[in-house]
Parts: C-alpha cells; structure tokens; sequence
C-alpha cells in the first residue's frame, strides 16, 4: 500500500515547530541567529520539493537539514576573519598612516553613497561602531531579518564593482 504524498502547505505547517526547536537549539553552537538557520532549511526543503518531492522521513530529514547547516556555518565562520585594523598595520600610526586610512575610509563612504535603492543605508548600519546584530539592522531598515543576509550580498557586490575601478588606478 502507496502513501499519499503530503501537500507542501501541511509539510510546512507540520515542521515548523520541529524546526524552531532544533533551530534553537543548533545555532548557540555555531554561531547563528536561529531565524538564519530556519531560513536556510526552508530554502532547502523548498528546493527538495522542487527537485523531486517531499523526503521520505520529513521530521529526520529536518534534523540532517538543521545540522549541515549549522556545520556549514561554523566552516564559514572558521574560514571568514575579522579585519579589526588596517591589513598591513604595523602598529604605528604616524601622519601619513592616519591620511591614508581617512582617505581610504572617505572613499569608502562616498562610494556607499552611490550605490542603488536602500544600500547606502544597509551598508551604513553594517559599517556602524557598535557591530549591529542582523536583528537589529532590520529593525532600523524596517525589512526583514531573513532578508538582510541576501540584500547585504547583493549591496557588497555593487559596491565591489564601484570600488573596482578607484582600486585599479591607484
């Protein structure tokens, strides 16, 4: 005897608790927002369903799902370092040092200045002293939390072409 396969609204309907607890419980250990985690088990399952239908055991496949990622996010974090001074920092901070880094920073920001639709301020709540949470940001930006991560992504690569050619001619 078949089983019906369970229509993806229910799917979701049935999992998302399942996946709000493992969530919760994955990302403290990896660093992540719970609502990012969620997200991309989301993108995941939606993916699945589009591939070729719903996984066999739902509620098994969520908890591989919820762990590969938080695996895939401390990977990512191990690999990605903060840049908390200049690269080439020597400790000195001498006239020419401190005229180069307001130069590089004002060219910085007048290129955010430039970039398309609401990147300047993305970027600017990025850049901000205090190290905003993504929570944070979208509270200030007025946009959802599961969607700073895409725009951040879209913004930096229009602000890497922009910067692209100042960086060539130097």
């Amino acid at each position: 005897m078949t089983s019906e396969p369970v229509p993806a609204s229910e799917l979701v309907v049935s999992l998302r608790p399942l996946l709000g607890a493992e969530a919760a419980a994955e990302a403290p250990g990896c660093g992540a927002e719970p609502d990012d985690l969620e997200q991309a088990v989301w993108l995941r399952l939606l993916e699945r369903l589009e591939a070729g239908g719903p996984p066999p055991d739902p509620p098994d496949w969520l908890r591989r799902a919820v762990r590969a990622e938080a695996r895939r996010t401390r990977r990512r974090a191990r690999r990605e370092t903060a840049l908390t001074a200049e690269p080439a920092d020597t400790g000195h901070h001498g006239p020419e040092h401190l005229v180069l880094t307001a130069a590089r920073r004002r060219a910085l920001r007048d290129a955010v200045r430039r970039l398309p639709g609401r990147c300047p301020r993305l970027i600017e709540a990025l850049l901000a002293p205090g190290d905003p949470t993504y929570r944070e940001i979208a509270g200030e930006l007025g946009i959802s939390q599961g969607s700073v991560g895409p725009e951040r992504s879209r913004c930096l690569g229009c602000l890497r072409r922009l910067l692209t050619p100042e960086v060539a001619a130097r």
